[in-house]
């Protein structure tokens, strides 16, 4: 539905009342055309409207609720019933298609599906010949629908996904649609058209403009959408096009954090004087990521099984356990070293206070980092210390295929064997191992 101003009231008959047309999206639900609601407010017991106006706005808000009610229900019995018939025709060996998507087709196909009928004595049976031939509607696909529609069908990838890494994938897309939907209203899917997309554009510009926002930001927007359209198109068979190509706004610029100097993360961030302001799991948290260059989620995410204190060479193992990995060469095995060790003999079962919570602890981190004075610029976080982990392995000249393995990157050439050991990694992260602040203050 596409965002409309405010109605007002209108005096009818010295009575404020609602007054609205029926959207062409509903009107062929709600035939009244022209609706009128009284706010039961006298024109001169309010006679500049204020009170009604906000009655009206109330008012609004449930016609519209009930507009789409009335919609969503529609298509939810038209779902049920065209997905029976999509089950029925495969029962039956057939493809199914709508009787309008047959009559497009040869006559001789549509002369063999009778001939099935008369021939298996059904044609009396209503749900055989729907079935066959074709008597559902494909159900109408809404904008408002897309969200629930994608999700379906990435089902089987969201299940290996953590309720927070869930949360994280669907938002952004939600939020895209929001902003689609408030520019070209709510339709059907195979009514958008590269106008909507370029109006869609061209409202993202302005708002760039006014609000000095990222330009990546609107292009993500369009990747969002582009990409549920493209794999809903895909499952239902649609052939909406190509609407959302083409629209990336140039001048997107690719930031990256910066790296902490191996200096000013031993002597200014690993100290009493910054950590002791902070929980005992968000200081040592800082110690584990310094030490193995782990992302925050990876880190916050450890479990006793994968914190291996009483092997030959403490490690930790980043798995994907209730959660999906970044990437396939994420799963790793990283020596225990320096600040890192001394912080996982402290928390041999992880930090549940942080477990899928990494967000908040970037956020509390990198507004303690700040009030210290410790990120030399807007480009530095507590991501940085994973930039610096690398730094310093390349600094010591330690093999790319040796930094790759600890990083969790993939490898420039085909992986063969098992790549290097745990004592080879261990070897190399002992020559850059900081010194945990309590050993400092011994």
């Amino acid at each position: 539905m596409r965002k409309a101003a405010a109605p007002k009231p209108h005096n009818r008959g010295g009575v404020w009342y609602l007054i609205r047309r029926v959207p062409r999206d509903f009107a062929h639900l709600d035939r009244r055309g022209l609706v009128r609601i009284s706010t039961n407010i006298a024109v001169p017991n309010d006679p500049r409207g204020i009170h009604a106006a906000k009655m009206v706005a109330q008012l609004n808000t449930e016609l519209e609720a009930y507009w789409r009610g009335m919609r969503d229900g529609q298509s939810a019995e038209a779902r049920i019933r065209f997905d029976a018939a999509q089950k029925r025709a495969r029962t039956m060996g057939l493809p199914y298609q709508t009787a309008d998507e047959l009559a497009a087709g040869s006559i001789e196909q549509i002369l063999r599906r009778v001939r099935m009928l008369v021939d298996g004595s059904k044609v009396n049976d209503e749900q055989a010949v729907a079935a066959v031939l074709g008597g559902e509607k494909r159900p109408k696909l809404m904008l408002s629908d897309l969200m629930q529609e994608y999700e379906q069908l990435q089902s089987a990838s969201l299940a290996k996904m953590s309720d927070d890494q869930v949360r994280k994938w669907r938002n952004p897309k939600r939020r895209a649609l929001d902003n689609l939907i408030g520019v070209i209203g709510d339709k059907g899917l195979d009514e958008i058209t590269r106008a909507d997309a370029v109006a869609f554009r061209m409202w993202w510009q302005n708002r760039l403009l006014v609000e000095k926002l990222d330009i990546g930001t609107a292009n993500k927007d369009f990747g969002h959408i582009a990409k549920m359209l493209r794999i809903v198109d895909m499952a239902h068979t649609l052939n909406l096009g190509a609407v959302f190509s083409r629209l990336r706004i140039e001048g997107e610029e690719k930031s990256q954090r910066s790296a902490f100097t191996a200096q000013h993360v031993q002597d200014k961030i690993l100290t009493p004087a910054t950590l002791d302001v902070l929980n005992d799991e968000a200081q040592h948290l800082i110690w584990l990521i310094a030490d193995t260059g782990l992302r925050l989620s990876e880190a916050a995410n450890l479990q006793a099984a994968t914190i291996h204190l009483d092997a030959p060479i403490p490690y930790i193992s980043v798995q994907a356990l209730g959660r999906k990995l970044k990437t396939d060469h994420s799963a790793r095995e990283i020596p225990l070293v320096g600040a890192a060790l001394a912080a996982m003999k402290l928390h041999p079962h992880g930090f549940p206070r942080y477990r899928n919570k990494a967000d908040s602890l970037s956020a509390l981190v990198n507004k303690t980092l700040g009030a210290h004075g410790l990120l030399p610029t807007d480009n530095h976080s507590l991501y940085s210390l994973r930039h610096t982990f690398e730094d310093r392995l390349t600094a010591i000249e330690a093999p790319e295929k040796v930094i790759a393995s600890l990083m969790g990157h993939k490898w420039i050439r085909p992986k063969y064997g098992s790549g290097p050991s745990l004592k080879q990694k261990h070897e190399w992260l002992s020559r850059i191992a900081f010194t945990p602040p309590a050993t400092a203050r011994r």
